[in-house]
């Protein structure tokens, strides 16, 4: 990885580009630094730094802090993120969008378009409910609707913003950008985390006790980043022949390629999902400022990360067992929206290609699908140990982290992938200048 972005800094275009992307990454925190106009911002960290929910850590871990500071990136790219699944999910429902989306890249750009109105609108109704929740609550002093209106639209603008940020990168910049700058929102509070957890168990112990502190943590994060390179690079290739047949006075065809079907089909999405939906009541009850009583505090509890693996309160590790469910679900559910066995096999066979051993048609289908089954729950399993891991600590020692096995999954993919884009982009350069010569 170094002495591919050694190399790429040697290439002026694609220094080029990896500055414009360092330089929009320092807007980006700036922007995180900017207070919404009107708000009392030593109220709101009072009052985040009294909750214990683990549902706002990771929304705040997510806007890189920007909630915590009540920003005008206070919303972050959360918005775009939920409109993108959205309108995914939509595209199976509403045929028009189906057929946008085999348009062609001026379908794709149609969507694009969707997608942002979508944001701005969702990032309108958060803004609004946020603005709400906490207004009569002293957020904002001396509320009034005018007062509340420029909260609003300053929170919609920064989303709104962040969002034009994204794009540029990906235009201008490496790397996709929306997944840059929610790395890079998710590293900024890696530091603050570290240091917490060296003074609560590395400060003031003794040197066996803690060292042997600082090997266990180190080896948690090792043990997960190196699952998830291998839950991100692992694929089952599923042959295909191509027959031979005459075209004009030549035999073409017969070439032999495979079917890339990635392990962790669905990547970090059900993780999303199923933390998100788990989230939403935590969160609720936080910016009504309810406290929940009898059974309905244990029901909460349950869906609290912080309280699993607690062997002194056993009853809480049920939620996790619906965790794991909707993950599994999510992971079947999200691929059979993104992958298509039907259309893979219509394509191969009006190509003149066939998985060996196997008929084209249905057969193929089939065997697809029951393929696809095999490693959506080996992918799913690994997303679910990957998430599991930090999660176990934390519950047997108390480590209470804004960034777990979902952030380090999307931090190193989002590596990866960028590194992978730097390389073929030297790639491509490189045939250019072959054929040049």
């Amino acid at each position: 990885m170094l002495e591919t972005l050694k190399n790429a800094f040697r290439i002026k275009d694609i220094r080029k580009k990896l500055f414009f992307t360092f330089c929009m990454i320092i807007v980006v925190r700036l922007g995180s630094q900017l207070p919404v106009p009107g708000v009392d911002r030593n109220y709101f960290s009072q009052w985040f730094a009294q909750q214990s929910n683990d549902a706002l850590n990771f929304f705040s871990a997510f806007t890189g802090g920007s909630f915590e500071r009540m920003s005008i990136f206070a919303l972050s790219i959360t918005p775009y993120i939920t409109s993108s699944i959205i309108i995914q999910l939509l595209t199976i429902a509403i045929p028009a969008l189906e057929e946008m989306h085999k348009d062609g890249e001026d379908g794709r750009k149609k969507i694009a378009s969707i997608t942002r109105y979508v944001t701005v609108a969702l990032a309108l109704v958060e803004g609004t409910a946020m603005t709400v929740g906490f207004g009569k609550s002293g957020l904002i002093p001396d509320i009034t609707f005018l007062k509340g209106l420029t909260v609003v639209i300053a929170l919609t603008a920064g989303s709104a913003f962040l969002m034009w940020l994204g794009e540029r990168i990906t235009e201008k910049g490496v790397g996709n950008g929306i997944s840059i700058i929610l790395m890079v929102n998710i590293l900024s509070s890696v530091p603050s985390d570290i240091t917490g957890l060296f003074e609560m168990f590395v400060k003031g112990k003794s040197l066996a006790h803690g060292a042997l502190a600082v090997i266990i943590i180190l080896g948690v994060i090792l043990l997960t980043v190196v699952l998830v390179i291998v839950l991100n690079d692992a694929q089952r290739k599923i042959p295909v022949q191509y027959a031979k047949k005459m075209q004009g006075r030549k035999m073409v065809g017969g070439q032999s390629t495979f079917i890339p079907l990635k392990v962790n089909t669905a990547g970090v999405i059900p993780v999303i999902f199923a933390s998100s939906l788990m989230s939403i009541p935590q969160i609720v009850i936080a910016f009504s400022h309810a406290t929940p009583k009898g059974v309905w505090a244990t029901i909460v509890g349950m869906l609290s990360q912080n309280n699993w693996f607690n062997f002194s309160q056993p009853i809480y590790s049920v939620g996790l067992l619906l965790y794991i469910a909707m993950i599994i679900f999510f992971a079947y559910f999200y691929t059979s929206i993104t992958f298509n066995p039907i259309e893979v096999a219509d394509n191969m066979k009006k190509q003149g290609g066939f998985i060996p051993g196997i008929r084209p048609g249905k057969p193929t289908t089939d065997y697809l699908n029951k393929v696809l089954g095999y490693i959506i729950f080996i992918g799913a399993a690994g997303l679910i140990l990957v998430v599991l891991i930090p999660v176990f600590f934390n519950g047997v020692f108390g480590a209470q982290v804004s960034f777990g096995g979902t952030s380090l999954i999307i931090i190193v993919g989002v590596i990866l992938e960028t590194i992978k884009q730097i390389e073929s982009q030297m790639l491509v350069r490189n045939y250019k200048g072959f054929l040049t010569d």
